[in-house]
């Protein structure tokens, strides 16, 4: 299958998940065990990373900030720009193609080879509907919120590592952080937030969903999804980057 075939199949999947829902109580059951997962199955993760993502900023910008002439507190302004502007979205956003892709493949391809999609398909569900749609719609709503909260994260792991380290007072730190705040950067990140949310579900939702073989092939559909849905975010990430700026 060449590219155009791939792409034209992702967008009938994504027509064919629009439709009228038949059984809203079991939609929205399964909206919610989406956002369950998503969100709180990738909590632990998202802070590991947000704390300390904040802390090597913090940390390589003192050691790089070598002109006495700058002032220190410049050192809150570049952690706050650096993690909302980049690495809160998009660092995350590929360590989340790992999480919640891999999954979101494995799962619906372990349903198409054990044949329950056509099973459900013969009763008359509408399977894009029902298995894919919530799992794009749970994405939506909980990967903004994980990318908003490790902004937050970031830059308070910056604040206390530079405090504990003498790198920077605190005071001075957040200082720094208010500085200059421009929104409009924070409008960029949540832009960047749906963007990469739609990738890291939908990818992987086809790839599962296609998915045509056994265990091997369900392995290879898992990885293909992450290696496609990191690619799709660094070029989205240039695209919103060169575009909104």
């Amino acid at each position: 299958m060449n590219l155009f075939t791939h792409f034209g199949k992702y967008l009938l999947m994504l027509k064919g998940m629009n439709s009228t829902t038949e059984n809203r109580k079991m939609f929205w059951k399964e909206y919610i065990k989406q956002c369950v997962d998503i969100g709180i199955g990738s909590l632990p993760i998202v802070v590991i990373i947000s704390l300390f993502l904040g802390a090597v900023t913090t940390v390589q910008t003192a050691y790089q900030l070598t002109n006495p002439l700058v002032p220190i507190s410049t050192i809150g302004q570049i952690v706050r720009d650096s993690i909302i502007l980049e690495f809160a979205p998009t660092v995350l956003s590929i360590v989340l193609a790992g999480v919640v892709g891999s999954k979101i493949a494995s799962e619906l391809g372990n349903m198409r080879v054990s044949e329950q999609i056509d099973a459900l398909e013969i009763m008359g569900i509408n399977t894009k509907n029902y298995l894919v749609f919530p799992k794009i719609l749970g994405a939506l709503t909980m990967v903004p919120i994980l990318i908003g909260l490790s902004a937050v994260l970031g830059i308070w792991g910056g604040y206390m590592v530079g405090g504990w380290s003498g790198i920077i007072a605190p005071e001075i730190f957040i200082a720094g952080v208010r500085k200059g705040l421009d929104l409009h950067n924070i409008t960029i990140a949540a832009y960047k937030a749906y963007i990469f949310a739609l990738i890291i579900s939908s990818i992987p939702a086809y790839f599962g969903y296609y998915v045509k073989g056994g265990a091997l092939e369900i392995g290879k559909a898992g990885t293909q999804s992450v290696v496609v849905s990191c690619i799709l975010i660094l070029i989205a990430d240039y695209l919103v980057a060169a575009i909104a700026l």
